[in-house]
């Protein structure tokens, strides 16, 4: 079994609430989406870029298709790490592959939840699972509401239980309906850790503050609810 990986490198996670811990990060290439504001280049390409030591800039350029082991001994060197991040893309494209994995550390997948069926064919093998809720205003693609029963469906799959973190990631910019949140929230709220509003990177896209609050306050109180944006953006890491 092989994959086309566009990165492997070490750094600390980003993005909700387990931001600021050290992982190992496996970038799966491909997505089943098309996200209006996504800012990572999904190409397969003919090679992977690989940094052996954490934080240089200095990459190894490796060929593509990669199988488990070749991963598992790329990701050895690196020390001290909470998990390794299956990240993307979209990495339940390739759930077989994940499922062949035995690289040493919990795996942390990162998914935009709408493959239900690859997600039985992991969800004993990851131990965290950040989740997100893709909402019309930034969703381009096929029905609708079809894709939000996928999501649902792949929450309940994935859900949280003694074993495994399972929490809400909705990225928020100034077009998001809040009553769509509240409803796609009331679906999922039972598979769930907590919410995490993540306001979007690119400036001219995000919500006000004043209506991210609010939005904040009003699912506290149903469910833990966290504001954070993409932290690593703003130090400049990988």
């Amino acid at each position: 079994m092989e994959a086309p990986i566009t990165e492997i490198f070490c750094s600390v996670q980003g993005e909700g609430p387990y931001v600021g811990n050290r992982q190992a990060f496996l970038r799966f290439a491909g997505c089943n989406l098309n996200c209006s504001y996504c800012d990572t280049d999904m190409r397969i390409s003919e090679a992977c870029k690989y940094e052996k030591e954490t934080g240089s800039g200095v990459f190894q350029y490796i060929r593509n298709p990669l199988d488990p082991a070749k991963v598992a001994k790329l990701v050895e060197p690196f020390m001290n790490v909470h998990s390794l991040s299956l990240t993307g893309g979209e990495p339940l494209l390739y759930a077989d592959f994940i499922t062949e994995l035995d690289v040493g550390l919990p795996l942390y997948l990162e998914s935009n939840m709408t493959l239900p069926d690859m997600a039985m064919k992991v969800k004993d093998c990851v131990s965290f699972v950040s989740g997100d809720v893709k909402l019309t205003s930034e969703f381009r693609g096929e029905a609708f509401e079809l894709h939000v029963e996928r999501t649902i469906e792949t929450f309940k799959v994935l859900r949280k239980t003694k074993n495994r973190d399972c929490f809400c990631k909705i990225v928020m910019t100034k077009d998001i309906d809040t009553t769509e949140v509240l409803n796609v929230i009331g679906s999922i709220r039972n598979f769930i850790s907590c919410i995490v509003l993540q306001p979007v990177t690119q400036h001219d896209l995000r919500p006000d503050a004043r209506s991210l609050l609010e939005l904040q306050n009003e699912l506290l109180g149903d469910i833990d609810t966290l504001i954070i944006p993409q932290t690593h953006r703003i130090w400049g890491c990988l």
